[in-house]
């Protein structure tokens, strides 16, 4: 089969196009699955330039977000079929192999069925930032009707995912974006405020919109200064959830301490690193539940670039120069 492979650490010239032998099955409960399309993350080209998950285990295929149709089961699945179409988030991180390949091999509890109104190619872009998203607004923040929030880089992949489930779950919603494409894309989204912040300051957008108060939630997707600069946005006693390492000086955890803020951070591959079989049970449910709100239209996803195998490099230099609107894939 084909697959990109990464040899060594460094810019994305280090992935290449190889032929190598199909996956087996690793148990009697795994899935061999024909790939339609890799989803590409900015945690893909993090861990090309500096693979902490590789220490010994290269070369290495990337990419932890796919979809595809099952080619083989094992003798112990009893969830699927041949022929089902499946889309999941797994392997890549430098124990299984990933999904930059015509196939991969994954359990079956961490599968769910695709969903019938997006294509097999568009489904593998979604695993990873329909994960993300939901923890963080759900399960960190608990997000709930009538609140406000304030998410960050709207329109990338985590954000105009975010948007959606903070619409589905009856928030008033402000965003930030950097450009006029941006803004029409949050505008279809149905943001109430929207905040170009190369033109605004979003601290004083924000608080004029809440009436001086603040929001409920704020959503980080973007980290450093404007992380920072978020402690201001948000109400007494508000919460930030933040993807990112932050980095908090002494006097900002006295303003959050001051202002009563409650800090959490949300990483949706631990289940993964950590090898948490149950935890990764319930994000495979979560896939379920989002699926249903696929197919019933309140969560939609936008592909900017469907771009061939081949192209991984291309694919990577996308992710590094920034700005790109929703997500990109691979396909097969």
């Amino acid at each position: 089969m084909k697959a990109i492979l990464m040899t060594s650490a460094g810019s994305p010239e280090v992935l290449a196009l190889y032929d190598i032998d199909k996956p087996e099955l690793p148990s009697p409960l795994h899935l061999r699955i024909k790939l339609a399309a890799a989803g590409i993350n900015p945690l893909d080209t993090k861990l090309r330039n500096k693979p902490v998950y590789y220490p010994d285990k290269l070369p290495a295929v990337l990419g932890c977000d796919g979809a595809g149709v099952i080619e083989k089961i094992g003798s112990a699945v009893t969830r699927f079929k041949v022929g089902d179409t499946v889309f999941f988030n797994n392997g890549g991180l430098g124990d299984e192999p990933g999904c930059y390949a015509e196939f991969t091999t994954v359990h079956e509890e961490y599968c769910a069925a695709s969903p019938a109104n997006v294509s097999l190619q568009d489904s593998a872009a979604l695993p990873l930032v329909l994960i993300t998203a939901w923890e963080a607004l759900i399960e960190r923040v608990g997000l709930h009707a009538g609140q406000t929030i304030l998410i960050h880089a709207a329109a990338g992949g985590v954000g105009h995912i975010a948007v959606q489930i903070a619409h589905h779950l009856g928030a008033r919603i402000a965003v930030t974006v950097s450009n006029q494409k941006k803004t029409v894309l949050a505008q279809g989204l149905d943001a109430e405020r929207i905040i170009n912040y190369k033109e605004q300051d979003f601290v004083q957008e924000t608080l004029d919109w809440t009436d001086g108060k603040g929001v409920d939630v704020v959503f980080d997707t973007v980290g450093g200064e404007t992380f920072l600069r978020s402690l201001n946005t948000a109400r007494v006693g508000g919460k930030i959830v933040s993807l990112l390492a932050t980095p908090l000086a002494p006097a900002d955890v006295q303003l959050a301490r001051l202002r009563n803020l409650s800090l959490c951070y949300e990483l949706m591959l631990t289940p993964q690193v950590m090898k948490l079989h149950d935890e990764r049970i319930r994000q495979r449910k979560i896939l379920e539940q989002c699926r249903q709100l696929i197919e019933d239209g309140k969560i939609g996803v936008l592909v900017s670039y469907a771009l061939p195998l081949a192209e991984a490099q291309q694919a990577h230099h996308l992710i590094e120069q920034g700005g790109v609107m929703g997500k990109i894939i691979l396909t097969m």
